[in-house]
């Protein structure tokens, strides 16, 4: 009956380890810049890894049927890193300086769907956790 008990502890405590680890990005507040609808997301880093620099493309389709694609970033690319650490939580946004605004009020998106995420974690090296993420 021991061992059961035991075996029952390990793979629960397995099942709560595997759930923590990863990085949640879910959506965040939309915000208006000059009749532009610009989006953010939430990141949520639940691994064990700093995230020096984390991307996600994400397409926005727009009332009158057209796409356009936007870039959600933690930092510039080129600049200055804002590193996730485990357990932290940051914004993603829109860089409006250096990418086109949407051109529409947010009122004006009907869906969204990610199609790219870049993850880097210390040293320029591909983050080891999962992305998850729910535009």
């Amino acid at each position: 009956m021991r061992v059961h008990l035991i075996a029952v502890g390990l793979i629960f405590a397995g099942s709560l380890a595997h759930a923590a680890n990863g990085i949640d990005v879910k959506r965040g507040v939309d915000s208006t810049v000059y009749g532009n609808c610009v989006p953010s997301l939430v990141v949520e880093n639940k691994s064990a890894e700093t995230i020096d620099y984390l991307q996600v493309d994400v397409v926005v389709a727009l009332g009158n049927g057209q796409e356009r694609t936007v870039e959600l970033k933690s930092a510039y690319r080129e600049g200055v890193l804002y590193p996730i650490s485990p357990g932290g939580k940051a914004t993603l946004k829109q860089h409006l300086d250096t990418s086109v605004a949407l051109g529409a009020p947010c009122a004006d998106v009907k869906a969204r769907r990610v199609v790219r995420t870049i993850c880097e974690a210390t040293g320029g090296k591909a983050c080891a956790s999962s992305v998850s993420v729910q535009p």
